[in-house]
């Protein structure tokens, strides 16, 4: 088979990092762009990482979906709070037969895609990345990187390691991004909402860092008892997390770099907050089963309230 196409479908911190070193691996990347869009396309990409910096002087850059080529695999890298627009993204852009590979937080995003699109395999992946967009065409990657793949089925069964997750996983892999494939995508989404629920919430909330948020005895106790309840959550739908999972995670980040989360930067810059697919949608679906996660809940109505306080803001005022 020839070289698979990609087409990355938001060029943020994200997909513009992910989809720079696809295209330095030598694979043929295509970028979707809003605001940068005249910077990148004259300019191209500069990534500043850990890994080692470059530049991409050209990129293959467009400002609408429409002028894309059809590609073999289409990466939906916008923020959850823009899926309103995958209707008329995806159907232009993605093969038939061909891969939408969803790196995206939260839950059931998959679900969404496969109402939009028919005829293509739909690959989940759960990215553990430290990235920011600092300027225009410009990505600082600060630290890890892996991303972890599972094949979407009606209803999340668990249906293996697929050939299309090995190829996809493969070239990534060439391009010097650590890959990790998973049977079960529902359990992995469950198992990245454990980091996200409690340090996404509470770093907006508390206006403060994963560092800041590891440092007080007080803050590191909600965090892990917010990580109780999205284990509960889980096991509501028969996906069991075990107690050591939560301590893994309580390690991962106070070894990491201090970090402000994608969602206090959401915040920071007034834009819309990932409310629903990060919190909501477990939330309702826990319930849905029976279960009632409080804590995770009191997080949630208080995020809402200030993405709502956000919205009005931007409301331009009447004279």
């Amino acid at each position: 088979m020839s070289e698979r196409s990609y087409a990355i479908l938001g060029t943020g911190a994200l997909g513009g990092f992910y989809g720079a070193k696809l295209q330095k691996a030598g694979k043929d990347v295509h970028f979707l762009l809003k605001s940068d869009y005249e910077y990148v396309s004259q300019r191209g990409l500069v990534i500043e990482s850990k890994d080692g910096d470059f530049t991409l002087p050209q990129v293959k850059a467009y400002h609408d979906v429409e002028k894309m080529p059809r590609c073999d695999v289409v990466v939906v890298a916008l923020k959850t709070t823009q899926n309103h627009l995958l209707p008329q993204m995806l159907p232009p852009v993605v093969k038939d037969d061909g891969v939408v590979l969803v790196l995206q937080n939260g839950l059931a995003v998959e679900e969404e895609v496969a109402e939009i699109v028919s005829n293509v395999s739909i690959i989940g992946g759960l990215c553990f990345l430290c990235s920011n967009k600092v300027r225009e065409g410009h990505i600082r990657h600060l630290d890890y990187g892996q991303i972890t793949l599972g094949e979407y089925t009606s209803g999340y069964n668990s249906c293996g390691i697929t050939d299309k997750m090995r190829q996809i996983a493969s070239e990534f892999t060439s391009a010097g991004i650590s890959m990790e494939l998973t049977e079960d995508l529902l359990l992995a989404r469950w198992k990245k909402l454990v980091w996200n629920i409690p340090y996404n919430g509470l770093s907006v909330i508390l206006n403060a860092r994963t560092d800041e948020l590891m440092a007080y005895v007080h803050t590191r106790k909600l965090v892990e008892q917010l990580m109780y309840e999205v284990v509960a959550g889980a096991k509501s739908y028969g996906r069991i997390i075990p107690d050591s999972f939560i301590q893994t995670m309580l390690d991962y980040t106070v070894k990491m770099k201090p970090y402000r989360t994608s969602m206090k930067i959401d915040y920071d810059e007034r834009r819309p907050l990932e409310v629903e697919a990060i919190f909501g949608k477990p939330l309702h679906k826990a319930q849905v089963a029976g279960v009632d996660l409080p804590q995770i809940n009191c997080i949630y109505q208080q995020l809402k309230f200030l993405d709502q306080t956000l919205s009005q803001s931007q409301k331009p005022k009447s004279s």
